[in-house]
């Protein structure tokens, strides 16, 4: 009797939610998106997408796969924006305005944010010439132009409302696990970054909008081949292969392959009017010249740099320290080098050495995000909390979600007490490093001297879970039971 109550009761509660989502998908805005001229589902503003994509940006910039920052060439960099503007003034949303950025890394990838769009040193490096540049900042331009990541972000809104009344169906059911869990994995589908057909979209838009400029349309299909080499060649460097995917692994993936893309872009290719000009405009040479110290400077981060990171990441110090050497003898015009190289002298405690590196990766770009995160470590090591909590306050600014600048930021703050200071900055380290063996006594601790005593409780409370036998485990215990009264008594009132 119980269960067929159980069942009569989801049924009901089913409904309901689907009537309230229904209705509020009636009542929801909808938009007619620039590319296909069709009404489709949009609750993003075009103000909230450069907003979005504005406090995106430093993160994706510092902290996307490679990071890197920003690679320093003016000259290089005016030419290829000067491409890029062309681009932009020919697609859907010419209105918008925008920023080009080469990004430091020999990761092969280009992407664009709603006010941004980029490109690695790693895929520019690869590219034969202006053509084929055109095509892939074409593409990337097409996703931004078809609102691909607005529609996204729509979608993950109305998911999380389907998963809240499901949520709400299903509670105190034996049921309640499954379905959500079923949920969650349509969640990520539906999240996945672009969809397969976005990506096909933005490759037809990138031939679009190159042919309108008089580039060859062909070259799409040779950035392709090259994204595809330049591809297998980093993965070699990591010492990956490259093998076949399965048809599940496909399907999911955020672009198709190389093949299946190839073929439709020569389809699209075939459909497109002839370009204005009939002259093969690729521009190799100018291209080719432009992009000579570039193209040199990443055969010595892919050989050397990249190299001293795994192996400091392997705590491989010593090997570390040879490659960088070789790094910044083959060119010494990297911050990067520098800044690597002052965190290899940091580990080994060399704390004047390793200021040296550091501010010799601020001499080259003053902005240098790790130069003055390494600063505020540094700093923080020999117990200069006034200066590691400038360098760091920088270093944030730049990358806010740089979890090691928060952290020391936040524990600068809490040496010197300023407690209320600490807080955001250790609660933002925790959200992303939970099992962490000491953050929550500290945190606890934070919070019952700023007087929030139902936000130490909890702190502490997790603190005796993660490490109980810990000096910092054992003093969170006793104040756990010290405030325990105080936290608990307003609620059995």
């Amino acid at each position: 009797m119980k269960n067929k109550q159980g069942i009569k009761r989801i049924c009901w509660l089913w409904r309901l939610g689907l009537l309230i989502l229904l209705i509020f998908l009636a009542a929801i805005r909808c938009a007619t998106n620039p590319v296909t001229q069709q009404s489709q589902l949009m609750l993003i503003s075009e103000e909230q997408e450069l907003k979005i994509g504005n406090e995106t940006y430093p993160n994706a910039l510092w902290g996307g796969e490679g990071g890197g920052g920003e690679y320093k060439d003016e000259q290089l960099k005016q030419y290829l924006h000067q491409v890029v503007k062309k681009i932009h003034d020919a697609s859907h949303r010419s209105n918008l305005p925008f920023t080009f950025v080469i990004q430091n890394t020999s990761v092969p990838n280009a992407w664009a944010i709603p006010g941004h769009v980029a490109i690695t040193r790693g895929l520019l490096a690869g590219l034969d010439n202006e053509a084929e540049f055109a095509f892939v900042m074409g593409h990337e331009i097409g996703h931004i132009s078809a609102r691909h990541s607005a529609s996204q972000m729509s979608w993950g809104m109305v998911t999380q409302l389907g998963l809240g009344l499901a949520g709400l169906a299903v509670t105190g059911t034996d049921y309640g696990p499954a379905l959500l869990g079923l949920g969650s994995v349509g969640a990520s589908l539906m999240l996945l970054k672009y969809s397969r057909d976005d990506e096909l979209v933005a490759d037809r838009l990138g031939v679009e909008y190159m042919t309108k400029l008089g580039y060859n349309p062909r070259y799409a299909v040779t950035a392709h081949q090259n994204l595809q080499r330049i591809s297998n060649e980093y993965l070699k460097s990591l010492g990956q292969q490259t093998q076949e995917r399965s048809f599940f692994e496909e399907l999911l993936s955020t672009h198709p392959r190389t093949a299946i893309r190839i073929e439709e872009i020569q389809e699209m290719i075939n459909q497109q009017p002839p370009a204005p000009s009939q002259v093969d405009r690729t521009n190799k040479s100018y291209f080719q010249s432009m992009t000579t110290n570039l193209r040199n400077a990443n055969k010595v981060y892919v050989e050397y740099y990249d190299k001293a990171a795994r192996a400091l990441q392997k705590k491989n110090v010593a090997e570390a320290n040879n490659l960088l050497g070789k790094a910044i003898s083959a060119d010494r015009n990297q911050a990067s080098f520098y800044s690597l190289e002052g965190f290899v002298l940091l580990q080994a405690k060399n704390y004047a050495d390793a200021e040296r590196y550091f501010q010799g990766s601020l001499t080259l770009d003053k902005n240098y995000q790790p130069g003055l995160r390494g600063l505020g470590m540094l700093n923080y090591a020999k117990n200069n909390y006034g200066e590691s909590i400038r360098y760091l306050q920088q270093s944030a600014k730049l990358f806010p979600q740089d979890i090691a600048s928060r952290y020391y930021l936040g524990m600068s703050h809490y040496q010197t007490k300023d407690y209320k200071s600490a807080i955001p900055h250790l609660a933002a380290f925790a959200e992303v490093q939970p099992k962490h063996t000491s953050i929550h006594g500290i945190l606890g601790d934070c919070y019952e001297k700023t007087n929030n005593l139902t936000s130490a409780y909890q702190h502490y409370a997790a603190q005796v879970q993660i490490a109980p036998n810990s000096d910092i485990g054992r003093a969170s215990a006793s104040r756990f039971s010290a405030i325990k009264p105080l936290v608990e008594k307003p609620q059995k009132k």
